[in-house]
């Protein structure tokens, strides 16, 4: 291979060695309205048939990005907390849903928002949370089933939960860094090592923040997956694989 593409190679040795197609799946957040970036997000996705999980803040959100979606083939909403408000102390990691307020508030926030995006994107919205900033107290998951959600979506290796858990596991982002995108050999490493300790490899963005090395990461991951099959799996595929 070319040097340029040296940096892919690792991944292309392991999705040329494995007997079948490899599963991924794109989980973007922080969508509250129609926005360019989010445009160009969108226009990737269809262009290549590439299926997307929109993480969408239901507190601020409204008809304009239901509107916008309602055109769209591929793209499902999860629930995105409530506000992303961090209702953390000044020393602590910022968290909106953690020990800090009545447990019966945030759930009632939460249950609130789902039936929000319900009323907005009808059978596009998925009964899946994502907590902002990918935490969320542990006493809350014993709760979040009465209130209508059937998986949770966090970051990185699952822990045990009596709520299913589909985390994405490999960030474009930077966020300690450059806070642009992590170097490209990184990213491909962390791709392979997910490969082969579990599938679906869950990608996640947040297009809002996207600089264009980023955009042009996601173009060539899917041009480098392409020739060997890769799955990319619904949101509603992702609640109906086996656990």
């Amino acid at each position: 291979m070319p040097e340029a593409n040296a940096i892919w190679r690792p991944l292309v040795d392991e999705l040329e060695r494995r007997a079948r197609p490899a599963r991924f799946w794109l989980r973007d957040d922080d969508a509250i309205e129609p926005t360019p970036a989010l445009e160009r997000l969108l226009t990737f996705c269809e262009r290549t048939h590439v299926p997307l999980v929109l993480a969408v803040i239901p507190q601020p959100t409204g008809q304009a990005l239901a509107d916008r979606l309602e055109t769209t083939r591929n793209a499902s909403v999860a629930v995105h907390g409530w506000a992303h408000r961090n209702h953390a102390g000044a020393s602590e990691k910022k968290q909106e849903l953690g020990p800090h307020r009545p447990r019966a508030e945030v759930l009632g926030e939460l249950r609130e928002g789902l039936l929000k995006l319900k009323t907005l994107h009808g059978p596009r919205a998925l009964p899946m949370l994502v907590p902002p900033w990918n935490r969320i107290d542990s006493n809350l998951l014993p709760h979040l089933a009465h209130i209508g959600f059937e998986a949770l979506s966090a970051f990185g290796p699952a822990k045990p939960a009596p709520i299913r858990t589909i985390n994405s596991n490999v960030d474009l982002i930077d966020w300690h860094g450059t806070r642009g995108c992590r170097e490209y050999s990184l990213l491909v490493d962390a791709i392979v090592a997910q490969l082969r300790l579990q599938e679906p490899v869950g990608i996640l963005g947040h297009h809002l923040v996207h600089d264009e090395a980023t955009w042009q990461f996601l173009e060539k991951l899917f041009e480098v997956t392409r020739p060997f099959g890769v799955e990319w799996l619904r949101g509603e595929d992702l609640l109906k694989c086996p656990e």
